[in-house]
């Protein structure tokens, strides 16, 4: 509600928004724990309370991550943050930079790692398909990078690319292997440390069940090393140390993973004002997961996402792109001819409070995409959102058998024995 005072400014209400079910690409709806762990009263910056949840999170996303690096934190900003903080840290301009592309957040990658100063080298998979080794090895050989960026799912094609044995080939080739596993931490199978990964980042807005604005990032021994040879410290703060910025210094100051491993490590030189309750969240994001186990959670993501996919196949809808490398956590879904696709998403948010996304570039207009991720990975969210997106379809014309959506989606937990 908004109004306004006369002859003085305009007044509004306090924050009030509607319920929504969101069964996107995310944001999804974050779990009521974390939304809990959000209203924590505040406490000062380097209150041993503060330092002592700073290192809780540290070491309980060593184990979302599985690894034992000990540059395991956060960055401040959203999951871009956290990719924008890995790029510039480990590229120094004129660096040769190798982005397996096969979506749009793969193209991200490239846009970056170009604004990095890098020479960036992208090859590209038609949207709905993923690399194999083969593939990957030959573009490294070709290349000789320096880094190797990927993402390990993409939400806008709802692909998974497989990481296992890419590790191998970058340690092969002298490569650092860097990936943003965003939309798949959590719900996909990942091992930081058995695949042979050096950076990553995520963020807390899909599989993790949080609000965007936090970017979880883990660094491995090869990795810190590039970063402390080009990171310093901030001139306000040295005191006695005259030590001059190296000639390769970071290009950011605020993403400069030297000098935030500086303020999370035992030196706790100030950087920035750590987000309080963004931590919190973050915090219990990672608390809410190994409680579950990861393996539980990532069979949940297979579970429930297979139960969605067969609900939209048994609305006589036909899934988009390889179905045997999808993400566990999103479908995407082929909008039939001759329906406006974002009419049928809009009804779908005006009349039932359900959100589903479109997509981005040659596949926007053309593919649904719908999540089921994190805390909405349940039945009740997978049965709510068959029965009201066949409802939708029907008021736009498209014949759809009756009850097929929660009947193929019940075949698949009845066989679960759910």
């Amino acid at each position: 509600m908004t109004g306004r005072h006369p002859g003085g400014p305009e007044v509004f209400g306090p924050v009030d928004p509607p319920a929504r079910l969101l069964m996107g690409p995310g944001p999804v709806n974050a779990d009521p724990r974390v939304l809990r762990a959000l209203s924590a009263p505040l406490v000062g910056q380097f209150d041993p309370v503060m330092t002592g949840y700073m290192n809780e999170t540290m070491v309980l996303y060593r184990q979302v991550f599985r690894t034992g690096n000990e540059a395991t934190f956060l960055v401040d900003g959203t999951s871009r943050a956290g990719i924008e903080a890995a790029l510039v840290s480990l590229i120094t301009p004129g660096d040769r930079v190798l982005v397996p592309s096969f979506g749009r957040f793969g193209q991200l990658l490239c846009e970056i790692a170009e604004r990095c100063g890098a020479e960036v080298h992208a090859i590209e998979a038609p949207w709905g398909e993923v690399f194999t080794p083969d593939q990957i090895e030959a573009a490294v050989v070709a290349v000789r990078p320096k880094v190797l960026a990927i993402v390990q799912g993409d939400t806008s094609t709802t692909m998974c690319q497989p990481l296992e044995e890419i590790g191998g080939i970058c340690r092969q080739h002298g490569v650092l292997l860097y990936s943003d596993v965003t939309a798949s931490l959590g719900g996909n199978a990942f091992e930081m440390d058995a695949w042979g990964l050096d950076a990553v980042t995520a963020g807390l807005q899909k599989c993790l069940s949080g609000p965007s604005g936090s970017a979880p990032i883990s660094l491995s021994d090869r990795a810190v090393e590039i970063v402390r040879a080009r990171s310093s410290v901030e001139a306000g703060i040295r005191g006695d140390d005259r030590v001059l910025p190296p000639p390769a210094r970071i290009r950011s100051n605020y993403f400069d993973l030297g000098m935030i491993l500086d303020y999370w490590g035992p030196r706790r030189l100030n950087h920035h004002t750590e987000a309080t309750s963004m931590l919190y969240a973050a915090r219990e994001c990672a608390r809410i997961l190994v409680e579950e186990g990861l393996e539980a959670a990532v069979e949940r993501h297979r579970l429930h996402g297979a139960a969605m996919l067969a609900g939209v196949q048994g609305l006589g809808l036909e899934p988009f792109g390889d179905l045997g490398h999808k993400m566990h956590n999103i479908v995407g879904v082929q909008i039939p001819d001759g329906i406006d696709g974002d009419a049928v998403r809009g009804e779908l948010l005006e009349s039932f409070g359900v959100e589903i996304g479109t997509s981005f570039g040659p596949l926007h207009g053309r593919i649904w995409r719908i999540g089921t991720m994190g805390y909405n990975a349940r039945t009740d969210a997978v049965l709510e959102t068959l029965t009201v997106f066949e409802r939708v379809l029907r008021i736009h014309g498209v014949s759809v058998p009756a009850g097929g959506g929660v009947e193929g989606a019940q075949a698949v937990y009845a066989c679960a024995g759910t």
